[in-house]
């Protein structure tokens, strides 16, 4: 039986998988040298899912509110010190 196409996501799957298909944990292992040819397909050691943190947006507009700050604070700084010499 198939999902109505109205149940489905857009992006299928967005957070990360904690469980792996067999053919993925062997490729996970391979990747981390802990995988030996002579190895049973079964029985395979557990992989640790590695999870992605995502910045918080008030973050994102932090960091843009300072770099719009500092060139503006660079270009009043030399005239700060023309008005000293005076």
């Amino acid at each position: 039986m198939s999902i109505d196409k109205s149940l489905k996501t857009k992006g299928k799957l967005v957070r990360p998988r904690n469980v792996f298909t067999r053919t993925e944990r062997i490729k996970i292992l391979k990747a981390e040298g802990k995988w030996e040819p002579t190895m049973s397909v079964f029985g395979i050691p557990k992989v640790k899912t590695v999870k992605v943190k995502r910045k918080a947006k008030s973050e994102k507009k932090a960091a843009k509110a300072e770099s719009e700050a500092a060139p503006a604070a660079s270009a009043a700084a030399p005239a700060a010190k023309e008005k000293a010499k005076k």
